[in-house]
């Protein structure tokens, strides 16, 4: 049979090359995050980890997610090395809402063809995201679907899994009649909401590279969600949290819904102007003819996280918190139901 009637793997458009070189140019970078309890190297068809010593009746904690529609964003910019964060970010700040400790972190990237320079860029941010969060990158999948997956483009997705000690209080993660909301900083818009926002790029023909800040407002919107990691499980041994939100898609309303119990409500007063970020929530509530209401059940607004601990930890809470340098809001408190809404705003 002649070469050119030969059908191989290379000729449908997937490259076993390719894909070496990048598991090449990862190894080192994966082995960079491994914790002491990790077995083993990248490589195999799967990876091990013995539970830290620490914990007497340790409870395996795991979740998934992914960057959604803000790769279009970062792939219009041509700037990948952040989304990685984004990628671990949002898996790790879920697993804390747990009071959980991070364990390790797989990955998968499926693409129409393994670009290396990108791929590379995008690992050294998930690498960076597991560093910051203490969190072993262990293994994951990179798949080329040629003719199946639109050219040029990729789709990221992220797991996780950690350990915390069993407390069966702490695994229900509600919020208690008179506990005080404490709102942490976000970094900006993390990674929820942006199938609007590039609706709205479109629709008002904004452009991702005019002036905003000190910089543009493209790489205003790229930047990496915050990651609450470290923070969490510094204060969780100081203080009783007794719930904790992460704020992501469907926003702080949604959100911090999802902690309250249905015989009480949570009564949030920040006033007329966004806690943090101001301008740029601002701003999209500008261009998008949004009313409040739509935007805190769209975005966080500003806030990434929100604990929900006991009265008599406020003070203590706001002092670590200042100690520690995290930038946060006392956002109200949670009380008996006195509507039909869990989450009520008053305006100052």
């Amino acid at each position: 049979m002649s070469k050119s009637n030969k059908t191989s793997y290379t000729s449908s458009g997937v490259s076993i090359k390719r894909g070496d070189k990048l598991v090449d140019i990862l190894k080192p970078l994966a082995k960079s995050t491994f914790r002491k309890e990790i077995i083993g190297s990248i490589g195999g068809f799967a990876a091990a980890s013995v539970l830290p010593k620490k914990y007497k009746n340790p409870v395996l904690i795991s979740c998934t997610d992914g960057v959604g529609t803000k790769i279009e964003i970062a792939d219009a910019l041509k700037i990948y090395d952040s989304i990685g964060i984004d990628l671990v970010a949002m898996c790790v700040n879920d697993l804390i809402t747990l009071q959980a400790e991070p364990l390790f972190f797989l990955d998968y990237l499926v693409t129409d063809k393994i670009n290396l320079k990108n791929s590379k860029d995008i690992f050294k941010g998930i690498v960076k995201g597991c560093r910051e969060s203490n969190c072993s990158l262990i293994g994951g999948e990179t798949a080329e679907h040629p003719n199946a997956f639109p050219k040029g483009k990729f789709d990221l997705a992220g797991f996780c899994v950690g350990v915390v000690e069993r407390d069966q209080k702490k695994l229900i993660n509600q919020a208690k009649n008179n506990d005080i909301l404490i709102g942490l900083k976000s970094s900006g818009l993390h990674s929820n909401g942006f199938s609007l926002i590039r609706k709205l790029l479109e629709k008002k023909k904004i452009k991702l590279n005019q002036k905003f800040k000190n910089s543009t407002l493209g790489k205003e919107i790229l930047k990496p969600t915050k990651i609450y990691v470290k923070e969490i499980l510094f204060l969780k041994d100081k203080i009783k949290i007794n719930s904790l939100s992460h704020i992501t898609g469907g926003g702080l309303t949604g959100n911090l819904e999802r902690i309250i119990p249905d015989n009480l409500s949570a009564i949030i007063s920040f006033g007329s102007n966004y806690p943090f970020n101001n301008d740029l929530f601002s701003l999209i509530e500008t261009k998008s003819n949004l009313k409040k209401e739509e935007m805190l059940s769209t975005f966080n607004c500003g806030i990434g996280m929100i604990l929900s601990i006991q009265k008599n930890d406020q003070e203590e809470c706001k002092k670590i918190l200042n100690k520690i340098k995290m930038p946060y809001i006392e956002l109200g408190y949670v009380s008996s139901k006195k509507s039909n809404k869990k989450v009520s705003y008053l305006n100052d």
